[in-house]
């Protein structure tokens, strides 16, 4: 039995992960036709069932940051799990991307504590896997860009607008760590996110709960096709 999880349900091979529990409440009610809890402990919901074409999925809450996304992720692949697919939120200091836009991340920047533990040079690239990528940009038609992810909440003055020598215009808290994590430990992870700061401004929960549920849609279409060449 996991340290932190307490499966009540099968855990899938594939997941889907968020920070936000009754996130992962939503998104397993929108992908799922009828989603069994299989994790209630320490506020870590998690959610497993069939998708409509048969498929077995993962729902699961991850908590916020890198240290908690990785800790449910360690556990998760002790369970079983070898793809995973994050779906989040992320922040942009200038205009671009706009508020509400929809990315697939194709590279991570680590300045994360969480991300250097597991071996990744401060400042250096974490790439996700590329097939599960590419299936996810083409099935959710977001636009692909890098981000850097950090320990702290970023601020206007954190993030690098598209100019600064990163190119990396958004901000989060842990896609570099659920990058880091997966090359580790020899597993498939992707990430989609919805720019919900901008310049200041911040997009309101209905749009970003919307957006958000259009991603895990098409990441749980990814997840279903077969792709043996991803098989651990």
């Amino acid at each position: 039995m996991p340290a932190h999880l307490r499966p009540c349900a099968p855990i899938a091979r594939d997941a889907i992960v968020c920070g936000d529990p009754s996130r992962a409440l939503a998104i397993a009610q929108a992908v799922l036709p009828a989603p069994r809890m299989s994790n209630h402990h320490r506020g870590l919901w998690g959610y497993y069932g069939e998708t409509g074409g048969g498929g077995e999925l993962t729902v699961q809450a991850t908590g916020i940051g890198g240290p908690s996304a990785v800790t449910v992720l360690s556990e998760l692949t002790e369970l079983g799990v070898r793809r995973v697919i994050r779906v989040g939120t992320c922040a942009v200091a200038g205009a671009e991307p706009v508020l509400g836009s929809r990315l697939v991340v194709t590279r991570a920047i680590s300045r994360d504590g969480t991300s250097a533990a597991l071996g990744s040079e401060p400042g250096g690239e974490v790439l996700p896997d590329p097939v599960l990528t590419a299936a996810l940009a083409e099935a959710t038609g977001a636009q692909t860009t890098g981000l850097v992810s950090r320990d702290l909440q970023p601020t206007a003055e954190d993030l690098h607008p598209p100019s600064a020598p990163s190119g990396e215009p958004a901000a989060d808290l842990q896609t570099a760590a659920v990058f880091a994590f997966a090359a580790r430990r020899g597993i498939a992870a992707a990430a989609t996110v919805v720019v919900t700061v901008t310049g200041g401004r911040r997009l309101e929960d209905e749009p970003v709960e919307a957006a958000l549920l259009d991603l895990a849609a098409g990441a749980a279409a990814v997840l279903a096709l077969p792709q043996p060449q991803l098989e651990v």
